[in-house]
């Protein structure tokens, strides 16, 4: 996982490189046999994403809008993966100095953003009882 935090008016597509150079996971060589996968949307659809993709070692695939609905209607076995990033999106909503920025310093954005994930993995342990 990696996070790069600017302002709401940047686009998605400046953001690749940092996103991909902050990666903390343990990330193993990628093989013909085992190739690591970047699955990005229409938002990423660039030459330079693709190129940057290639320097990382990622395989890329880029949906455009639509594409993968349609897939998913010829075949029934298929299911959508996008409600994963859409639900998480929802959870961090819910923390109120996430989803309106009241802090001016990043590293303290930063900070409530781990904070709060960490809160969201807490609870989805089934601790709480």
């Amino acid at each position: 996982m990696s996070v790069a935090v600017d302002g709401a008016n940047r686009h998605d597509m400046k953001l690749a490189e940092e996103t991909l150079e902050n990666i903390e996971a343990y990330r193993p060589r990628p093989t013909k046999k085992k190739k690591q996968n970047l699955c990005l949307d229409k938002a990423y659809d660039f030459d330079e994403i693709r190129e940057l993709a290639k320097e990382f070692e990622f395989t890329t695939h880029i949906r455009s809008r639509g594409e993968e609905k349609k897939e998913i209607k010829k075949s029934a076995r298929k299911k959508a993966r996008r409600w994963v990033v859409e639900r998480t999106h929802s959870w961090l909503n819910r923390f109120r100095g996430l989803l309106i920025r009241w802090t001016k310093r990043p590293d303290t954005y930063i900070a409530m953003l781990h904070f709060a994930c960490g809160i969201i993995t807490w609870r989805s342990t089934g601790l709480l009882g």
